[in-house]
């Protein structure tokens, strides 16, 4: 006989023998930071030294970040389409709403990207807050291309021809245009560089608001009007309309004269 060491009890999950294993994360280690070494690092080297057939499951607080950022991604989804039936209720157009709709993009990309630059200062991790700053931005931008559109609607019901309506829209919303992005910007700028309590929890969000704002009001300004004047008489998707609406109404008469 020889005396060893071994476990108290035997756990199993679905008829499997299981072990359990309880990490806390550092201090200075975000929950997402930990997670990512226990499945880049530690992971494969645990299954190199178990037998076949096994398996390792992250359970906790850890399961339950999957399913928050899974229930996150959903709820993304599900602002952009409120926003597109929003849009559609009050524009009633499709085409007015997808314009809209059309600064998020650009809008998505600044937030990266200040992102991004501040990573090359100090860490800043994609954790919950910071995707929330993602769907916060999604309603701060889309206000200034409602401006724009609606302004150059309005225009265009006065009889202006397209051109005219986008000059007037750009010289009278440029003002509100600017004044809610630089209220937003400057908003959010204390939660991003002021030192204190609570600053680097909030800094990811506010760093994303910032840079959305920033690039979506350039985007506003600049490739707004070019979308607005799309179709205008005399264009290039004009010309094509022209062009192909008379080559299928002389296809109809040919067909309708030959039965």
């Amino acid at each position: 006989m020889r005396r060893t060491v071994g476990p108290t009890s035997l756990r199993r999950f679905d008829g499997q023998r299981t072990i359990s294993l309880q990490v806390s994360p550092p201090d200075h280690m975000t929950l997402e930071e930990a997670l990512g070494v226990l499945r880049d690092d530690v992971g494969p080297r645990l299954r190199a030294l178990l037998p076949a057939g096994s398996s390792i499951n992250y359970r906790g607080n850890a399961d339950e970040l999957e399913g928050a950022v899974s229930d996150m991604r959903t709820n993304f989804l599900l602002a952009v389409l409120i926003l597109f039936l929003i849009m559609a209720a009050i524009f009633r157009s499709v085409r007015d709403s997808l314009l809209v709709l059309s600064v998020m993009p650009l809008a998505l990309s600044g937030g990266l990207l200040a992102l991004w630059l501040l990573n090359l200062v100090s860490y800043q991790s994609l954790d919950m807050l910071t995707m929330i700053g993602f769907i916060i931005l999604l309603g701060l931008v889309v206000n200034n291309a409602i401006l724009l559109v609606n302004q150059t609607r309005a225009g265009e019901a006065r009889g202006l021809t397209r051109a005219e309506s986008v000059r007037n829209a750009i010289r009278v919303r440029a003002r509100p245009v600017y004044m809610s992005t630089l209220t937003s910007i400057f908003g959010m700028l204390p939660l991003a560089f002021m030192p204190g309590v609570g600053s680097d929890i909030y800094r990811g969000l506010a760093i994303v608001i910032v840079g959305g704002m920033l690039l979506s009001a350039l985007f506003t300004l600049v490739l707004m009007p070019s979308l607005l004047r799309l179709g205008e008489e005399g264009d290039m998707f004009d010309r094509l309309k022209r062009a192909v609406l008379p080559a299928r109404g002389q296809d109809a008469a040919t067909v309708g004269g030959e039965s």
